[in-house]
């Protein structure tokens, strides 16, 4: 430790004990409350001098994947920047939310002492991990800054020069950070301020190349104070979906149009609100206001304040009606990619909840307990712009019908029978800013159901016993195993109430239904602390694939981790299954053997050129219905109605008295 550093220790411990000295106050106000977030919430030690951290390949790998889109989209951004700044001796940083940085530029001449300083892929520049840098001060005050030399927390970092800005995506939501950053500089801060201006710069370039990608399909709205620049650089952006109302926008919209009167009132978020709540102009306006016409005569004003903007609109990209669609070029999100394995059913729903994840519609996931409702829920939720925002999951089956009122609603003090001397916040107020997860939801009792439609309509919330509602932003995704078209018929279930949670519709196919179960026996069989994981013998997986699992992936799981606990030296044989696990169907195909042993027995003996198709595809697949129905495109009923239709049997008749019941 040099003299310097023993100083910078000194300067840091007497502003964050109070006693600041002249040194101290050479420091910005934002310098040193970060000081004191790093002592008094972080914990962090300013004399302890910590080295870079640097993730592992695998640990970066998935922080790069959860915003590959956002990374390719910024490349550009990033190699031109650092056309401009890379000769002055700095580097370009990319990181996500949480401070890993995902994308660099740098000098490989470097490479060693630029990684010695965590200028480098993979580092991680969190402000309660690494202490004050303009990385981690960006993440936690939302503000482009410089951190300059002994600006920084831990004295090993006193000789960078980091500037840093948030960027923000079509939500509001900080996603990422840009940073250029040089191993030395001049002392004075003040010969950084060309950098930050053009990291500035570059952050709103970034943010608005990657709204106008993702709004492709709504109506974009651009909008400047200059009529001169509106068709070269406007400064603001919106995006309205088809119904007029925000479907996204840019930063500088957003802080623009919550400083209006009227609009503060709801926060941050301008999502949902329509383009007349905003505008002195309807929605069928919006015509006047192409390109093909002067930018001088397309003026319109703020609804509130009456500010004069100048306005360029354009319509929405029609999708592709022909070839490959336009949703196919791009990869599932990894959070819905890792819940499947090639199943075509299941693929075809994550490619439906991909275009859906930031969409304020509520979802409704219908499924066999055990068929992963839940991880389907998480999974929308880890991969929509709420992924910062809590996940609260109430099971309306397991609260007691009595309780279920305050849990969901809270309730304050004294208000019933019971309800103590304290308030309670209900889990709806507790989801406020992220996702409420109702499972079971056909349980929920129907006196409750209208109080939960209000939430739904009104956006706001009533405690028991309170007068004033208080207005939350949730995304409900709701699940259930019932018919709910049944329950409403018996009068157990609003149909009102069924529309507000019906916004869109995902059907989970059951585990027996599912064509990737040698992908999900691999993945649950994979442990993190063993490099070979575990392996199974294929008389054990031919047992797996006989078994009906009626309690679907839940039934698998344990299955499966018995299995692990009894086996030998880490291979599953099919001793070390679960009692109980495909013995059913080895006995029912035992007890069938002479109808086996004959197919002739259970087809007619003349069939025209389809039935005999559909017995080669039947019998090449051991008589497994569902994989025929997904080889060749139809439901399983369709498949009962051809069978029928030819007069074949199934040798395993459970599979065809199955289909005649469901008709």
């Amino acid at each position: 430790m040099d003299q310097r550093q023993r100083e910078h220790i000194e300067t840091v411990v007497l502003t964050t004990t109070g006693e600041s000295s002249g040194v101290a106050r050479a420091h910005d106000a934002i310098i040193q409350s970060s000081w004191r977030r790093c002592v008094h919430q972080y914990g962090l030690d300013p004399a302890r001098m910590q080295e870079a951290r640097i993730l592992p390949q695998m640990r970066l790998r998935e922080h790069q994947q959860r915003i590959d889109d956002f990374t390719r989209i910024a490349r550009h951004g990033l190699e031109t920047l650092y056309g401009q700044v890379g000769g002055m001796g700095y580097v370009v940083l990319l990181t996500d939310a949480d401070g890993v940085t995902v994308d660099y530029l740098g000098n490989a001449n470097t490479d060693a002492a630029l990684r010695r300083a965590g200028l480098y892929l993979g580092a991680e520049w969190s402000e309660n991990g690494a202490g004050t840098c303009a990385v981690g001060t960006a993440l936690a005050t939302g503000q482009a800054l410089t951190v300059h030399q002994a600006d920084h927390f831990d004295a090993t970092h006193i000789p960078l020069t980091c500037t840093a800005a948030p960027l923000f995506d079509s939500y509001g939501q900080l996603n990422a950070i840009l940073d250029i950053s040089a191993l030395s500089s001049p002392q004075a801060k003040y010969s950084q301020m060309l950098a930050l201006q053009l990291v500035r710069m570059y952050a709103n370039q970034i943010e608005d190349a990657y709204f106008l990608r993702r709004h492709r399909q709504d109506w974009m709205l651009k909008l400047s104070p200059a009529s001169e620049f509106l068709d070269v650089n406007p400064e603001y952006l919106i995006a309205l979906d088809a119904d007029g109302r925000i479907s996204g926008h840019n930063r500088r919209a957003q802080q623009m149009l919550i400083a209006e009167p009227g609009v503060e009132a709801r926060g941050l978020s301008l999502i949902g609100l329509r383009f007349e709540a905003l505008f002195e102009a309807r929605q069928e306006d919006l015509g006047r206001f192409v390109y093909s016409r002067p930018s001088e005569q397309r003026v319109v004003r703020l609804s509130h304040s009456g500010k004069r903007l100048y306005l360029s609109v354009m319509p929405p990209v029609l999708r592709l009606q022909h070839g490959m669609p336009d949703s196919a070029a791009l990869p599932l999100p990894p959070e819905l990619e890792a819940l499947c394995g090639g199943d075509a059913m299941l693929q075809q729903q994550l490619q439906r909840a991909a275009k859906l994840v930031d969409s304020r519609i509520n979802l409704l996931i219908n499924g066999e307990t055990g068929s992963g409702k839940e991880f389907f829920a998480k999974a929308l939720h880890r991969a929509s712009s709420r992924r910062n925002g809590p996940f609260i999951a109430v099971n309306c089956a397991a609260i007691p019908e009595t309780l279920i009122e305050s849990e969901l609603f809270g309730h304050l003090p004294n208000s019933f029978s019971g309800a103590g001397s304290r308030p309670k916040r209900g889990l709806i107020e507790a989801a406020n800013g992220g996702t409420l997860f109702l499972d079971e939801i056909g349980d929920m009792p129907r006196e409750l159901q209208s109080r939960l439609l209000r939430v739904l309509s009104e956006g706001e919330v009533l405690a028991i016993g309170a007068s004033r509602p208080v207005p939350v932003d949730v995304r409900v995704i709701s699940a259930t195993h019932h018919s709910l078209d049944q329950l409403i018929s018996s009068g157990r279930f609003r149909e009102d109430l069924y529309y507000r949670l019906n916004g869109a519709r995902f059907v989970l196919p059951p585990l027996r239904e599912r064509s990737d179960l040698d992908w999900l026996v691999q993945k649950l069989l994979a442990v993190p602390e063993r490099e070979s994981g575990f392996t199974i013998s294929d008389a054990a997986r031919e047992r797996l694939h006989r078994h009906r699992w009626p309690g679907n992936l839940r039934e698998l799981r344990n299955a499966l981790e018995y299995a692990r606990v009894v086996c030998s030296h880490g291979h599953i044989e099919v001793d070390d299954l679960p009692e109980g696990i495909g013995e059913a169907a080895v006995a029912a195909r035992e007890a069938a053997g002479v109808a086996t042993h004959s197919a002739a027995a259970l087809e007619p003996a003349v069939l025209p050129p389809e039935g005999m198709l559909l017995m080669q595809y039947l019998r090449a697949s051991g008589w497994n219905l569902s994989a025929v129905a997904r080889q060749i495109g139809i439901s399983r009923m369709t498949l009962y109605r051809r069978m029928a239709r030819y007069g074949i049997q199934s040798p395993n008749r459970s599979d065809t008295d199955a289909g005649e019941s469901r008709r």
